[in-house]
């Protein structure tokens, strides 16, 4: 192993391979590796320049005991930023250590002349690089030491009731409803990005820790250490961008259903709001208003005058935000032009398909900066100079016919390679023109990668089933969104997928989901509500009029008792106006979430890091969501201090579990006094 100081950073040469290790931020180092001779030099996620910080760096000689009993000296090299130390020893083994407390090591298990606990015969070593035959990529293994009592939380958001990620195997890809955000945090006070938009896996295993690159060239993580949940993170989106500050007028309700096919109906739904004195913010035009896949213009046929439509709209107050699909069909007017100028995603072998939902498309490959500024400048000749005020980025992994990714190219190379970061370049074929022009960007997609927070995201959980357990999973999904630095998501009430609108059971779920997403950063109504009886508008296989649409999804459309019930949690939204404003604040000062695991405020409580079925919306509230049929009372655990029941006004001594009724009418809430 030969070390040496390069300005500042430690680079380690062994056997082909470089290591380089710098400090990147308070408290933080970031840890690349190439067999390559040279780094690509990717920012990836890491695209804030850090604070000015200085490392320590040492290179010593330490005792070593070899086989025949005696001593020998071997090289180590230390680097050290604050807090964090990396120690790198003459097998190339690295530790990491968190005021000199160790909390990561390689797994290693080599034969190394020593009598060490790594002198085994099993010949597995930490970095595991295999060429990858026939491409100049690598497929990476790297494994760390697993850490007995540990607790991680993060990593973006996969369909399971798991918060705590200990034992589980997360795959790293994108998929419709799962999210790969690949930021840990854990309970020993250090977090780790996995800064690699590869498709891959990690597995957090007890025996040991492996995060696995299908296909790459560099090795990049990077690692912070603080004394909470809430500095980690804070020093995470100092490093990787913090959400803007969210529009004061976008704060309340956002009404929307699949799908509202004609613009007389998104006005109709409009005006019946204003007349029952309920504001709304904004209202969503979901997909194929369009002509083909891919036209990205509205169907004049039902959509005769757009802009007269968004005027009469922003007369109201009202907000417009319209669903532009990645998708292109074979037989949209943008097909052909985007072809033969290489702007769609290439297949590696077979017919050039990568979607196949109601038509032959290819989709667009959003990492070529002439894809991006294409499709921009249609949309804002066909959207945004009509008035409409946002986009909801839909099918955003983007939703492939068949995941096989080994089997697309974009202009940046494999899918393989950069995949993960699909969602966020394609949130910037909009953020990046519409910020230029000086208003908000608030773009709604169904996923995201590390990073995406500061590109103006809201990120919902994709289309789930409308079934109570489904609901009680997107608790954790949101919590561990908010750890892994997206602060702005949210779901769609009910859940998406409705069989039945009138059975009893799904209306009661929805009310049990609308009153926990009053207290969630972003309250949408939105879903697919069967019976799928409703005719289609005229019988071409294509347009606005074709496809089907389900049944109606206002607060009105529940039945009487029902909407007594939203629009009296409706009008405490409107209250806590201000309070709410203050969370989006926060977010964007310091990357907080709005809703927020129990431990993130209770870090010293060692009962809230088990607590996965109650949170925090910001550090006022504790809401103890209903996610069973027929449950009308629950146990809340309430931490240390004085706990106001919002619907009673009975004040409750915390640090021990209280049982509260929860009638239909109201979801247990409890405010900190």
């Amino acid at each position: 192993m030969r070390f040496v100081n390069d300005n500042n950073a430690l680079v380690c040469y062994l056997n082909g391979e470089m290591i380089r290790i710098e400090s990147w931020g308070k408290d933080s180092l970031r840890i690349r590796s190439t067999m390559l001779g040279e780094f690509t030099n990717n920012e990836w996620a890491l695209t804030e320049a850090p604070d000015v910080t200085s490392a320590d760096i040492k290179v010593e000689l330490e005792d070593h005991w070899v086989g025949d009993g005696t001593i020998d000296k071997k090289e180590i090299a230390t680097i050290t930023n604050g807090r964090i130390k990396a120690v790198v020893n003459f097998a190339g083994i690295i530790t990491l250590y968190r005021d000199d407390k160790k909390f990561l090591r390689e797994y290693f298990r080599m034969y190394d002349g020593t009598l060490s606990r790594e002198s085994r015969c099993l010949k597995i070593v930490g970095r595991e690089w295999k060429g990858v035959i026939g491409g100049t990529e690598y497929s990476l293994k790297l494994k760390f030491e697993s850490n007995d009592g540990e607790k991680i939380f993060g990593m973006g958001q996969y369909q399971q009731p798991y918060m705590d990620l200990k034992g589980c195997c997360l795959e790293l890809c994108q998929r419709n409803s799962q999210i790969s955000v690949p930021f840990a945090v854990s309970s020993l006070g250090y977090g780790m990005l996995w800064n690699n938009p590869a498709v891959g896996q990690v597995t957090f295993g007890k025996n040991y820790t492996e995060w696995v690159a299908k296909s790459t060239r560099d090795m990049d993580y990077w690692v912070t250490v603080a004394d909470s949940p809430k500095g980690i993170v804070e020093n995470y989106t100092s490093v990787t961008g913090r959400a803007p500050m969210f529009p004061e007028d976008r704060m309340g309700l956002w009404q929307c259903k699949l799908r509202y096919r004609t613009q007389d109906e998104v006005l109709s739904i409009a005006r019946k709001y204003k007349e029952e004195g309920i504001k709304i913010d904004q209202i969503v035009i979901d997909f194929f208003h369009w002509t083909y896949q891919g036209d990205w213009k509205f169907d004049t046929t039902y959509w005769p005058d757009p802009k007269a439509m968004v005027d009469e709209l922003h007369e109201m107050g009202i907000k417009v935000i319209v669903s532009v699909w990645p998708s292109v069909d074979r037989r949209s007017e943008n097909f052909e032009p985007m072809m033969e100028q290489g702007l769609l995603i290439r297949t590696e072998r077979g017919a050039a398909q990568t979607y196949d939902y109601q038509g032959d498309c290819v989709e667009i490959d959003v990492f070529n900066p002439k894809t991006r500024q294409y499709v921009w400048d249609v949309c804002k000749k066909n959207y945004y100079d009509f008035g409409i005020d946002a986009f909801w980025l839909d099918n955003s992994e983007p939703d492939y016919g068949v995941y096989d990714f080994d089997n697309y190219r974009y202009i940046a190379g494999p899918a393989m390679v950069v995949s993960n970061m699909y969602p966020q370049m394609y949130s910037r074929v909009f953020y990046d023109e519409m910020a230029k022009l000086g208003k908000p960007v608030v773009n709604l997609l169904r996923c995201a990668w590390a990073g995406s927070q500061k590109y103006g995201n809201v990120v919902w959980s994709g289309d789930v089933p409308s079934t109570f357990e489904a609901f009680r999973d997107q608790l954790q999904c949101g919590l561990n969104m908010g750890l892994a630095g997206i602060p702005w998501w949210t779901t769609d009430i009910g859940g998406f997928m409705t069989d039945d609108v009138e059975d009893p059971n799904f209306r009661q779920l929805l009310i049990r989901w609308y009153q926990f997403a009053v207290y969630s950063a972003v309250l949408r109504m939105h879903g697919d509500r069967g019976p799928y009886n409703i005719p289609p508008l005229d019988d071409r296989d294509f347009g606005g009029g074709y496809l089907k649409t389900g049944y109606p999804n206002e607060l009105w459309s529940y039945g009487e008792d029902n909407y007594k019930i939203m629009k009296k949690y409706y009008d405490i939204r409107i209250e806590m106006h201000d309070y709410i404003k203050s969370l989006y604040e926060e977010a964007s000062k310091n990357g907080s979430p709005l809703i927020r695991a129990m431990f993130y405020e209770f870090p010293e409580d060692k009962k809230c890091w088990d607590l996965s079925d109650q949170y925090m919306f910001g550090s006022k509230y504790l809401v103890a969501p209903i996610f069973n049929l027929n449950q009308f009372e629950r146990e809340v655990y309430l931490p240390e201090g004085s706990w106001k029941l919002t619907s009673t006004g009975e004040v409750f001594e915390g640090g021990c579990v209280v049982k509260v009724d929860a009638p239909i009418e109201y979801s247990p809430v409890f405010e900190r006094v």
